[in-house]
């Protein structure tokens, strides 16, 4: 059984590759149709077990889970996959790091991240391991894991550098059969500024320098690079939850946070994940004049047949939206921003019930005094709210969730050929790599 390292180098295009050359070395590329959405969660799932998120579960980075009556985004146990692995093969002797679903695994060796939450509501950078041991000893070698370089408004580098330090020390401490690796970096400036901005090229050759980095600590290794998704130009936000609460269909609580989405008192809400989102709508009666409305709104391309498309699952909604390919859909629910809750102003992943792009931009109305006050009072160990993410959904240039309309722009696989396959075939070409 030969030894295999896969790099997932996220929102790597064929288009892309030209700045990427380390990566262009590996051959031609092999574009790869991704599955309805194109985000994160649910294209990882699709490669790690061959199978669509109608059998494997994960129809979207986050879903409304119905027996909690909550919204929860960023789910990091494994075990809400409900498909074999393609770790699975070799177990132990396998790593698995930063790919998501990175807890309760059979892997060997995972890194994954995992801040520690204090009782005082702070929040310090730290990461999951196993075995246990392995955090401390990377934190100790590289320092802390760069959390807030890893999202959020700072967003850089750091965190693919960090990620390809601690790879190449698992490569060489436990020389695993399957080594799993992903780098992050291209996901943030092509949000923020889109894919044809002038500064993308510098961030393709970033990244494509730490992909270089571990390529050459790979030794022997039959390797294979991946993509999720491409991400592509967009104009403007589309806020279905604004439009159903408009029309008396969305509920909401408030209290000394402001305006909390309610799900259970809701006829109907939406959980916006980039360009996907799924609408859950109690009352099967309320279902047509639902799809009317969302069909009517501007920026929506059309509802998606499930059982066609691949998400047919208990967890998607009852209707299912795709946006326009120049939109993307936003979360908020609110109709004043003087009643925003206080989360939606700084960078907070799980309370959010939807997906928000805006956490990548410093508010440009936050002073770098106001800034400054915030960072002094968290070092004094006081308590402080970073409320600088910005609520101008405006600022987003670029977003993903849509089958690319060309395979140049979207996502590729790269040590097999370049023959176009759908990206449930990756499954199979890392088992062939292991069986070579």
């Amino acid at each position: 059984m030969a030894k295999v390292l896969v790099l997932n180098v996220v929102g790597l295009t064929p288009a892309l590759l030209e700045h990427a050359p380390r990566l262009k070395q590996l051959g031609p590329p092999a574009p790869l149709t991704p599955p309805l959405p194109a985000v994160t969660s649910t294209c990882q799932a699709t490669m790690l077990t061959g199978k669509l998120p109608s059998e494997h579960g994960i129809v979207a980075n986050g879903w409304y889970f119905r027996d909690l009556n909550e919204v929860w985004f960023w789910r990091q146990s494994n075990r809400l996959i409900q498909a074999r692995r393609i770790w699975e093969d070799v177990d132990a002797r396998s790593a698995v790091l930063f790919w998501w679903f990175n807890m309760a695994t059979t892997a060997g060796v995972t890194i994954t991240p995992r801040p520690a939450y204090l009782a005082d509501g702070g929040k310090l950078p730290d990461v999951y391991t196993t075995p246990p041991k392995l955090g401390r000893d990377l934190q100790r070698s590289h320092g802390d894991f760069p959390l807030f370089k890893f999202w959020g408004p700072m967003a850089g580098i750091e965190s693919t550098r960090w990620i390809a330090d601690s790879a190449l020390e698992v490569l060489q401490r436990y020389d695993p059969q399957l080594c799993l690796v992903y780098l992050p970096h291209l996901d943030y400036d092509l949000q923020r500024y889109g894919p044809h901005d002038e500064r993308i090229p510098a961030q393709v050759a970033a990244v494509d320098a730490e992909a270089g980095r571990i390529l050459d600590g790979a030794g022997d290794r039959e390797v294979l690079v991946v993509s999720e998704y491409g991400i592509t130009p967009v104009t403007g936000a589309v806020h279905l939850n604004r439009t159903l609460r408009q029309k008396g269909l969305l509920e909401v609580q408030e209290n000394a946070t402001g305006e909390l989405l309610d799900p259970h008192r809701s006829r109907a809400f939406a959980v916006c994940d980039h360009q996907l989102a799924h609408i859950y709508v109690r009352d099967p009666a309320d279902i047509a004049p639902v799809r009317e409305l969302v069909e009517s709104t501007d920026g929506v391309d059309c509802l998606l047949d499930v059982e066609k498309t691949g998400l047919d699952h208990q967890r998607s909604g009852e209707l299912v939206a795709l946006s326009a390919k120049d939109s993307w859909f936003a979360y908020p629910y609110w109709l004043d921003d003087a009643k925003a809750p206080d989360f939606a102003r700084t960078v907070d992943i799980h309370r959010k019930p939807g997906y928000d792009p805006c956490e990548l931009f410093l508010d440009p109305e936050v002073s770098k005094l106001k800034l400054f006050s915030f960072m002094l009072r968290k070092k004094l160990g006081l308590r402080t709210t970073f409320s600088v993410v910005p609520l101008d959904t405006s600022l987003v240039k670029g977003s993903h969730g849509r089958l690319p309309d060309d395979p140049a722009d979207g996502p590729l696989l790269l040590g097999d050929g370049d023959r176009p396959r759908h990206m449930t075939e990756v499954f199979g070409a890392i088992e062939r790599k292991l069986g070579a």
